[in-house]
């Protein structure tokens, strides 16, 4: 069984393409259209099986794009668990605008999981075995399903005796970080929203982070800050990693290459402070590449050492 396994209850294919320009009511002749299996625990999957990692993802589908889901992650030699679900699988797509390097991502809601179907999926995950040493619970969650989730996946990941790192937002974020997880992975709008405070310097995240520790819901935070590069929080440490000088093309997948990159580093036996250059760099790599198609490990291990790391003082 693998070291991580991914846990996605609201997976999509990623369609992106583009077009000259986006204009009302005219029909906009696209470029050839490119198809990824997605959603937030199996773009972290990608990303470990790319960096040579050990992975499952483990995830509901149903339907003609179900089918089209599973033939995707097969396709990158991804090992998978599918739920089996009655409704279609959900599609999301991105249109670059070449004149203006503008990106459109229209994101669906996903189709409602029954009780049964999303109960499978914390049944499927308890029963994982052996046990893996990282559980990464990532994405939205799809209409039908309980706030909670992701709590009762840490949990279920804690009586197997394994870490649950977590990227979500909102209220299924909340709820998880009040029966405790591991990590977390937010960006500074869903930080802003757990501290509850404008959050406009690194001292402000860096006390933030510390209050949510302390209260013991979390140990470890991630924090993406975009452009402005990212944070590592712990008990003991905090860690600002600078931003790279390079050109952004598409946003699409740099979080979960951030996290992806993380979690295999530290599954590797790599201190906190190496996953951590190693996810900047990922999350780098990811940006300069059109549509959804992630890091790429050549780019990720080029940019690795170009990534400044300093401690802040307490």
């Amino acid at each position: 069984m693998a070291a991580i396994v991914t846990l996605t209850p609201n997976p999509a294919i990623d369609l992106s393409t583009t077009v000259d320009r986006v204009v009302p009511t005219t029909k906009l002749r696209c470029a050839e259209p490119r198809r990824d299996p997605g959603g937030g625990g199996i773009n972290v999957a990608r990303v470990v099986r790319r960096l040579g990692g050990d992975v499952e993802a483990l995830l509901p589908a149903g339907g003609f794009t179900g089918q089209l889901l599973r033939r995707l992650i097969a396709d990158e030699g991804l090992s998978s668990r599918v739920i089996e679900t009655q409704a279609e699988t959900r599609e999301d797509f991105s249109v670059s605008e070449l004149g203006t390097k503008s990106q459109y991502r229209f994101v669906m809601p996903g189709p409602s999981l029954q009780e049964a179907e999303w109960c499978a999926c914390l049944a499927a995950l308890a029963a994982t075995s052996p046990v893996p040493q990282f559980v990464v619970g990532s994405g939205s969650l799809p209409p039908g399903v309980p706030h909670d989730f992701y709590a009762q996946a840490a949990r279920v990941a804690r009586e197997l005796g394994a870490k649950f790192f977590l990227d979500t937002s909102g209220p299924p974020l909340a709820a998880a970080i009040e029966k405790g997880v591991d990590l977390i992975k937010p960006n500074l709008r869903e930080m802003r929203e757990l501290a509850k405070a404008p959050l406009v310097n690194d001292a402000e995240c860096v006390a933030a982070g510390r209050k949510l520790i302390e209260a013991g819901g979390v140990k470890i935070i991630a924090l993406s800050l975009g452009h402005r590069g990212a944070l590592l929080i712990t008990q003991d440490q905090a860690l600002r990693a600078l931003p790279l000088p390079i050109t952004p093309v598409s946003a699409v997948g740099a979080g979960d290459s951030f996290l992806g990159a993380i979690v295999f580093g530290l599954a590797r036996g790599d201190s906190l402070a190496d996953a951590f250059r190693l996810g900047v760099a990922a999350g780098s790599a990811a940006l300069i590449h059109e549509g959804t198609e992630l890091c790429r490990p050549g780019d990720v291990h080029r940019l690795k050492p170009q990534v400044s790391i300093q401690a802040l003082a307490d």
